[in-house]
């Protein structure tokens, strides 16, 4: 599958402080889910079905056959987020919302197609300058989605928020278990604290490779893995109960997904707002 050609792509602690800023959502009916996901301390389990309702498979036409590539988060009825090194226009390519297993046609999918030429990589993204940042795309989709309460938007937090060190986030996905393990059917969540980028910037953790762009969460044996690659790095505010998307998984070691001092690394959805109004408005 496409998503292992990626050496280093990936095509908690103690109880943190609430965000400096309050949270920032135009969309009022976003990261509530209808069916409440079970929060563990553990390093990844299967998800409640249809508890992370944002949650899409990105996924590419191989042989006649569909494959998982990356993940995404819904976050307008149109527009799905992404990374931008999981845009693939020359194949053909569609978004499947309301997944849980992907071995088993379970009912609530909305299977929708995507245009190439729909989709829009950040411009400033590199695919041979990683650590430049700016992993980003969003894919406008052929037909709107059907919300309802196993497909759900993600909100997208105010602008420039940064969270602190150790805030207790999620990630999501249908990633490989671990370094060269097995890709699981069912939806994943794993507990990823942040790293805040004091601690992410040491010399012998990421150091200058990562910059104030991106955001780094969980480390060891907490960390996404390839087929994580677009998915949200999804966290809860206590102010309004609601689940915020600050995080698409960019990248990890390519030593391994859980190498020690290398938390895996997303961008940081924050320091992107104006970019994503600005497609959405615009297209």
């Amino acid at each position: 599958m496409w998503r292992f050609l990626f050496a280093v792509l990936l095509a908690a602690g103690g109880k943190a402080q609430a965000p400096d800023s309050g949270p920032c959502c135009p969309i009022l009916d976003c990261g509530q889910p209808a069916y409440p996901p079970l929060m563990r301390v553990v390093n990844g389990e299967d998800a409640q079905p249809y508890s992370w309702p944002w949650q899409i498979s990105l996924q590419i036409e191989l042989g006649g056959a569909w494959y998982h590539n990356c993940g995404g988060t819904l976050i307008t009825p149109d527009w799905v987020m992404t990374a931008g090194h999981c845009i693939m226009p020359y194949y053909n390519t569609r978004v499947v919302l309301g997944e849980y297993n992907l071995s088993v046609e379970e009912g609530p999918e909305q299977y929708i197609p995507v245009n190439p030429e729909d989709m829009y990589e950040h411009p400033d993204w590199d695919s041979s300058c990683l650590n430049c940042g700016n992993d980003i795309a969003l894919i406008k989709l052929s037909r709107s989605a059907v919300l309802s309460d196993k497909v759900k938007l993600g909100c997208v937090p105010c602008e420039g928020l940064v969270l602190p060190n150790d805030y207790p986030c999620y990630l999501t996905g249908w990633g490989s278990l671990h370094t060269s393990g097995p890709d699981p059917d069912i939806l994943q969540q794993a507990l990823l604290p942040v790293v805040d980028h004091e601690h992410c910037t040491q010399p012998d953790w990421w150091g200058d490779y990562v910059n104030e762009k991106m955001v780094c969460a969980g480390g060891d044996i907490r960390a996404g893995c390839f087929g994580d690659s677009g998915g949200p790095l999804i966290c809860q505010y206590p102010e309004d109960g609601k689940w915020y998307v600050h995080g698409v998984t960019s990248f990890v070691s390519g030593l391994g997904c859980d190498t020690l001092k290398k938390p895996t690394v997303f961008t940081r959805v924050s320091a992107f707002v104006s970019w994503l109004k600005e497609i959405i408005n615009n297209h």
